[in-house]
């Protein structure tokens, strides 16, 4: 009875020394004079129970960055499901008469969906295979004249298609494209400079790829030294077609390509479209326009007819690559189609209101939790560590969820952002996290299995240190690896 006794208290004692190993490296790493004018939160729960195993100030609101990629994706998969899918409909009003002339307007009809056009998505229609595909659906029907419009349709959202709390700097470039109801070739384009061999001078502009009609850059890019990277920004908003490009690229004697957001997708999907069919002989008397600038000038609609439908991967595969390569596209769409779903409403607060609400209802504490958008590149965003933390325990909980997230996210030591971290350690190729940047953030959330192979939920965030970005993400890699030893 006595050895039982003996045995049962050395048991407690270990799981305390393990618990309070990882406290200690936490309650270490928030004491270091890097952090000293610090926000830090930091919470690591059981993910099986929920029940606390350690953290710091874990009910502090901080921005995010793209942590908050899990919040959207596991909603948008907890909604809408890991099989749906997003369709693309190229439709027609009208009649199409014996000479195969249709009289009326050709539609193409979006769903928000994000891979369309991709040439980055696995399993989606690149560009051209996509437009391929409308003008032999045009063509199986004997189309050759279209005495109407070709008209891009992307009612389905609305057209606030970034967050009113995006930086300007953001806004211009591929990584801040807006999300409207119809998008094509994840909404950039690739603005192409001829490098120069001297220092200090400006790199013309040699190609826009696709052509971006209307677009007019201000070209104010002067040349680094050599292998200096991507220094240069894009700045400009949606909708307009000016555009200021500032920084630096490396100087050299061949060309270099940074990747700017399209002003306009709708308009631009509905230009494109208008020159494939027009290099196949069908004509559009009067030629390529949106349903939103058609229905400010009065236009009535009127009922369709479907010629064709796109879909695209299942949402599982659009998960995994929004979350392992930090797609903020991706995850605005997905935010935008959960409104739709539950609030009937295509609009980043319907996709907002549905996932605190829906998180709520799932037990889940959102006090302290302030949306702004759904990728996290706002930082005016601000979430609680144990509300991200808690949300993964609710997915590990449901394994359709989980087997989804869990491969979604990136692993130690091996692929997305934290192919360079952690290796050598006990958590390498163990523990899996969607890694969040912004300027002066970092954070890190996702499961780590401890020693007792225990599964940990876990999210740490940190904003406003003063030391380096790289310098902090050092700092984070000790907690993490606790985690897990």
């Amino acid at each position: 009875m006595k050895s039982k006794l003996l045995l049962f208290l050395i048991g407690i004692n270990c799981v305390a020394s393990a618990q309070s190993a990882l406290q200690r490296a936490i309650t270490d790493f928030a004491a270091d004079p890097a952090l000293k004018h610090a926000g830090v939160s930091i919470s690591v729960i059981d993910a099986k129970t929920g029940k606390w195993v350690a953290g710091h100030r874990a009910s502090q609101g901080l921005a995010p960055a793209s942590s908050l990629k899990v919040l959207t994706t596991a909603t948008a998969l907890a909604v809408l499901g890991d099989d749906y899918t997003f369709r693309t409909e190229l439709q027609y009003d009208g009649e199409i008469d014996s000479d195969g002339v249709l009289n009326g307007n050709l539609y193409l009809r979006g769903s928000g969906d994000p891979t369309y056009g991709s040439d980055q998505m696995e399993g989606a229609a690149n560009l051209e295979e996509a437009m391929a595909r409308l003008r032999l659906a045009l063509q199986q029907r004997g189309v050759r004249r279209i005495t109407g419009y070709i008209i891009a349709d992307a009612s389905c959202f609305d057209t606030e298609v970034s967050s009113p709390t995006w930086h300007w700097i953001d806004m211009g470039n591929y990584y801040g494209a807006g999300a409207w109801g119809l998008n094509i070739h994840e909404n950039l384009y690739h603005l192409h400079f001829r490098q120069t061999a001297k220092v200090g001078d400006t790199p013309g502009i040699a190609l826009i790829e696709p052509d971006m009609p209307d677009l007019v850059f201000n070209n104010e890019v002067s040349s680094a030294g050599e292998n200096t990277g991507d220094n240069a920004y894009i700045y400009g908003a949606p909708y307009t077609y000016e555009r200021y490009v500032r920084g630096a690229i490396p100087a050299g004697r061949g060309t270099f390509a940074i990747k700017g957001s399209m002003p306009d997708a709708p308009l631009f999907a509905a230009r494109y479209l208008d020159q494939q069919l027009r290099s196949v002989g069908i004509v559009s008397a009067k030629g390529p326009a949106t349903l939103l600038e058609l229905t400010r000038k009065g236009f009535k609609p009127v009922v369709r007819q479907t010629l064709y439908t796109h879909y695209s991967p299942p949402l599982s595969a659009i998960i995994k690559r929004t979350n392992i390569q930090s797609v903020n596209l991706y995850c605005e769409a997905m935010l935008r189609a959960v409104g739709l779903a539950k609030q009937q409403e295509g609009s980043a607060n319907a996709g907002m209101k549905t996932t605190l609400e829906f998180w709520k209802n799932q037990g889940v504490d959102t006090k302290g939790v302030f949306l702004e958008d759904g990728c996290g590149l706002s930082a005016h965003n601000a979430v609680p560590s144990l509300f991200l933390a808690q949300v993964l325990h609710k997915v590990y909980n449901n394994p359709k969820w989980y087997r989804v997230i869990d491969e979604s996210l990136p692993v130690a030591g091996q692929s997305g952002g934290l192919k360079g971290m952690l290796k050598g350690t006990a958590a390498e190729g163990r523990l899996r996290a969607k890694t969040g940047t912004l300027d002066r953030v970092r954070s890190f959330t996702g499961y780590a299995p401890d020693s007792k192979g225990r599964q940990l939920a876990f999210s740490l965030i940190v904003s406003n240190y003063t030391c380096s970005g790289s310098e902090v993400r050092k700092k984070m890699e000790t907690v993490m690896r606790a985690m897990c030893e």
